[in-house]
């Protein structure tokens, strides 16, 4: 397997920021994380039930981290969502 040039790293990167913009996106992201997570701790449960320690473990890691990004996604969103002063002013004017 070839490693990738800092410069073509930079370019994925770049594409991949390209592609996940909007709060929904995000949303999405983080959505198709958490499916993953959960996914991984099925085979984690399933690797424990056969006696299989390490093969738990590293589905319980990888569950871990697609844990983190589903929050990493969800912070993100919510930081492009309306500003906390913007939604207590619209909730203040309906009461």
């Amino acid at each position: 397997m070839e490693h990738k040039t800092n410069e073509e790293f930079s370019e994925l990167v770049d594409e991949y920021q390209e592609e996940v913009e909007t709060p929904g996106e995000m949303h999405r992201m983080a959505a198709h994380h958490l499916m993953q997570a959960s996914k991984q701790h099925e085979l984690a449960a399933e690797a424990i039930e056969n006696d299989d320690q390490i093969t738990c473990d590293l589905h319980a890691l990888r569950a871990y981290k697609h844990e983190l990004n589903a929050r990493q996604y969800s912070e993100m969103a919510m930081m492009d969502a309306d500003d906390i002063d913007d939604i207590e002013n619209v909730e203040a004017t309906k009461t």
